[in-house]
């Protein structure tokens, strides 16, 4: 432990024990000798004035009364693992949408990372060893974010126009924002449409021109947005009307087996090694792309329809490369 951890730890046995504290258990707590134990406990009362009493007829330590409410530690405060989880998470957001949460964070950040310095804990070392590889991700402009960011936290509508990919059609919208989605490596925003008059998510880097507005957003259970957005496979949302039943080769099956899919997957191993793999979906545009990244490895053993519409994706794949062979000869 260093001196910060002690002191941390000190005062997380002190406030919770209901009688004084013996000195011997503080030791062995604290992991630290006489000399520091008494260091640390004098530095407490002078620096943070914290009231810690000496019990000669019990043998311990224990925090006199100060005031009305018990005393805590001044200002914020954590110990090492906390400060390193801290900046952890901050470079985590960085990564992920860079200027997230910067203006709140970066004078915290300055803080935590002079506290590390001087405690010799290497905070420096942080971005430096950890990597976020991100895969297929689509810029969102930084002032879109934040807009989006604050109008869902401040419960405020938003006017935006939003350029739909499949029919390539820009329609102006207003929104009652409900949740921020990260979601395979890009942004989505589930809200309440006010000119479909239902729930709806949208990707951020499609939104343009957001503004919020002073009506308040329409306020959404979040059991309803449960039931809309994660009963059904991936980012698709509405209600999961079927089951996929996916068979996975022995090889594949050791990677899968572990792997989850959806919070209502089923699974078990057949008597061929095989993995069987159940799963609920409504629309299966994801969960077909998904399948076909396994080629020959996965099955679809049901339903029909979905089994169908896997093999044609696979006929016409094949078909694209036989027209290539053909050109080539």
């Amino acid at each position: 432990m260093d001196r910060f951890d002690r002191i941390y730890a000190l005062h997380g046995l002190l406030r919770g024990a209901r009688r004084p504290v013996a000195g011997k258990l503080l030791l062995e707590k604290l992991q630290c000798s006489r000399a520091t134990l008494a260091r640390i406990i004098e530095d407490m009362r002078d620096f943070l004035r914290a009231p810690i009493a000496y019990d000669r007829a019990r043998n311990g330590y224990h925090y006199a009364p100060s005031g009305e409410h018990p005393y805590e530690l001044p200002g914020l405060w954590f110990n090492a693992a906390e400060l390193h989880g801290l900046l952890a998470a901050q470079q985590f957001l960085k990564d992920i949408q860079p200027g997230l949460l910067d203006a709140d964070l970066n004078p915290l950040r300055k803080r935590i990372e002079d506290i590390l310095a001087k405690q010799q804990l290497g905070s420096g070392e942080l971005p430096r060893r950890v990597r976020i590889l991100k895969t297929a991700a689509r810029a969102v402009a930084d002032h879109g974010f934040q807009t989006v960011a604050g109008a869902l936290v401040q419960r405020q509508r938003l006017q935006l126009h939003y350029h739909d990919r499949a029919s390539n059609q820009v329609t102006a919208r207003v929104v009652s924002p409900q949740r921020l989605v990260h979601y395979r490596d890009n942004w989505y925003l589930d809200a309440w449409c006010h000119l479909r008059n239902g729930l709806r998510t949208f990707s951020l880097d499609r939104v343009q021109t957001p503004k919020p507005l002073e009506h308040p957003a329409i306020d959404l259970e979040d059991t309803r947005l449960d039931e809309h957005y994660t009963r059904t496979y991936g980012i698709f949302a509405g209600p999961a009307r079927h089951t996929a039943v996916l068979r996975f080769t022995p090889e594949r099956a050791r990677w899968v087996a572990e792997e989850r899919w959806h919070p209502e997957q089923q699974g078990e191993w057949l008597p061929d090694g095989r993995y069987e793999l159940r799963l609920p979906y409504g629309d299966p545009r994801e969960l077909i792309m998904d399948i076909l990244k396994y080629g020959a490895e996965v099955e679809v053993a049901g339903p029909e329809e979905l089994r169908h519409e896997v093999m044609e994706r696979l006929r016409q794949a094949a078909q694209v490369y036989a027209r290539d062979g053909q050109g080539r000869s």
